[in-house]
Formats: structure tokens, sequence, C-alpha cells
């Protein structure tokens, strides 16, 4: 009996020292090693890296205890230079950790190229959005005799005309051909004087021009509803388009006594 209980004894001493190794162990790996290895508590602020050069990057985060990741979805800004960066995550200011990647995206070297959109008989407004969309730049308007108000007549690219569809770098500047909503079609105006009010309009919208005001004024030297006055006056030489305005008797109230 005395030599297993000797026996037991000493196992138990055994497993006591394999116990206290291992504790030794644990706390040195998590309280010495690991946080050494993973600067534990230590924490930088990410600098601001939007506008620097690509060979700029990596020694500036490396002085500052940080990586570069470069992702693969390069963005591009004409205004930007070539390999400049546009983005970057995590955001200026953010804590993180020493050795932390920080993930850039650059400016592409060459403008990628996209196709053409149609802006041909489209309102300048809309037309402008498209051309947002598409990652273009709307750049100079130039007004052009047509019956059709800010309508695009016709898209240039570097001074000459170019089709849907024709492949051209992001960026790139489009001119525009826009209607002045006049016309160029010269004529005489007509003289609706001594017209009624309806006839008169009739006459000027079917000369090719629009109506402009129609004034009432009291009279009771000319049957009522009619045109007593026109601006522009009759002969006038007007393009397609041009408003006129014309003034047409109304009767004045009657007073009973």
């Amino acid at each position: 009996m005395s030599d297993f209980k000797v026996g037991i004894k000493k196992v138990g001493v055994h497993l006591l020292i394999i116990l206290a190794i291992t504790f030794g162990l644990l706390f040195v790996f998590f309280k010495v090693y690991l946080p050494d290895y993973t600067h534990h508590g230590e924490s930088v602020s990410v600098p601001d890296l939007e506008g620097f050069q690509y060979d700029e990057v990596q020694d500036y985060l490396e002085g500052r205890k940080l990586r570069m990741e470069i992702t693969l979805d390069s963005g591009f800004v004409k205004e930007a230079k070539p390999l400049e960066v546009l983005k970057q995550n995590p955001k200026p200011g953010a804590k993180v950790k020493q050795d932390r990647k920080i993930y850039i995206t650059l400016n592409a070297k060459n403008a990628p190229l996209i196709r053409m959109p149609n802006l041909l008989n489209t309102q300048i407004k809309n037309a402008q959005e498209i051309l947002s969309n598409f990652g273009l730049v709307r750049g100079d308007i130039v007004y052009r005799a047509d019956i059709g108000h800010n309508v695009v007549l016709e898209q240039n690219y570097r001074g000459r005309a170019i089709k849907e569809g024709l492949e051209i770098p992001k960026g790139s500047q489009i001119d525009l051909v826009v209607g002045d909503g006049l016309g160029k079609q010269v004529l005489n105006m007509p003289n609706v004087i001594g017209m009624e009010d309806v006839e008169a309009e009739f006459l000027i919208l079917g000369s090719g021009l629009s109506m402009g005001n129609i004034n009432y004024v009291e009279t009771d030297t000319v049957p009522k509803g009619t045109v007593i006055k026109q601006l522009p006056p009759s002969g006038l030489k007007m393009k397609t388009g041009e408003r006129v305005d014309i003034w047409v008797s109304e009767l004045g109230r009657e007073i009973n006594f």
C-alpha cells in the first residue's frame, strides 16, 4: 500500500509540474509574444492618400508602419494624373493596428473606351444628363436657326460629327449644335388688324409664327372681338416661330340710369 501511495504522489507531482509549465507557456504566449506580434493596444491613424502618386504611397505608408494593397477596380478621372490615388479604404483618420493593409484605387493610365450615345432630337437638358451618365463632358453649345427650341441637331467630337456607337475615350468633350426655336425661314408679317381674333390667330399660326399675348381694350367704335393693334406691325420681316402680340376690342360696360 505504501508503494501505491508513493506512486500516486509522484504522478500528482508530475501533473502539477506539467500544468504549471502549460500555464506558464500560455501566459508567455498571450501576454508577451502575441501582443508583441500583433502590436496589441497600438494603433495608428490612417493618413489621407488621395492625390498621392503610386510611387509615393509605398514609402509613405511604410514610414507609418502600414502596408499598401492596390485594388483591381481602377477608376478614371480625366482631371487626375495617371496612377494617382482616387480612393482608399479605410478612410483617412480611421484608427487601425500597425501593419494593417490600406487598399487604394488608382487612376487608370488610359481612359477606357465607351460607345457614343445618340443625342440627336433630344432636349439639351436630357442630352446633358445622358452625357454625364456615360462619363462624357458637355462642351460648347452653338445655336442654329431651327424651329426646334433647345433640340440637339448635331453632336460633334473634336470638330467633327460623331455617330452613335463609335468608341471614344471616357471623359471626352462633346460639342452640341442646338436649335434656337426661331427657324431660318424669313417671311413678311401679315396684317391682322380688322380681323376677328379667332381668324387672326389662325392666320398667325398658319404663317409659321407663334401667338404671344392677347390684350383686351375697351372701345365702342369697333365690334367686339376685332383686332385693333398688332406687334410687330404688318410687313416686317419675321423668322419662323417668332411671337406676335395682338390687341382685341372689348365693349365697355353700359351704364343704366
